[in-house]
């Protein structure tokens, strides 16, 4: 990957995190930008937020979606690029994922024991 969009993808996670702090109102959950990626042609980023608790991820992404003009209009006037990316929301479940395997592997070695 190109360094420029590299350094863009850090600047939108940065920024982005930093917008959803301020405007989005989860009450009792937490959002987190896990990674921005953005596009060869800079026209898309698929951003990865992971949600805590998890039975908030469905209100925190509309919640995402409703906010992204605003969120546009306002990096338009922070970063200096000639356009902003259209945002691609998207859930990131790699916590929940390993947390699944963690599990998996606790029971395997539990078994394994009771062979002995």
């Amino acid at each position: 990957m190109p360094r420029k969009i590299e350094q863009l993808n850090d600047q939108l996670r940065e920024e982005l995190a930093n917008l959803i702090v301020k405007e989005i109102n989860l009450e009792n959950g937490l959002i987190t930008v896990s990674y921005v990626d953005c596009s060869p042609d800079l026209k898309y980023a698929k951003i990865a937020v992971s949600v805590l608790p998890e039975k908030y991820a469905g209100t925190a992404l509309k919640n995402l979606r409703r906010h992204a003009s605003l969120f546009s209009n306002i990096l338009r006037s922070r970063l200096k690029i000639r356009q902003i990316p259209k945002f691609n929301w998207t859930l990131d479940t790699t916590e929940s994922k390993a947390a699944e395997i963690e599990e998996m592997i606790k029971q395997i070695k539990e078994e394994e024991g009771e062979g002995l």
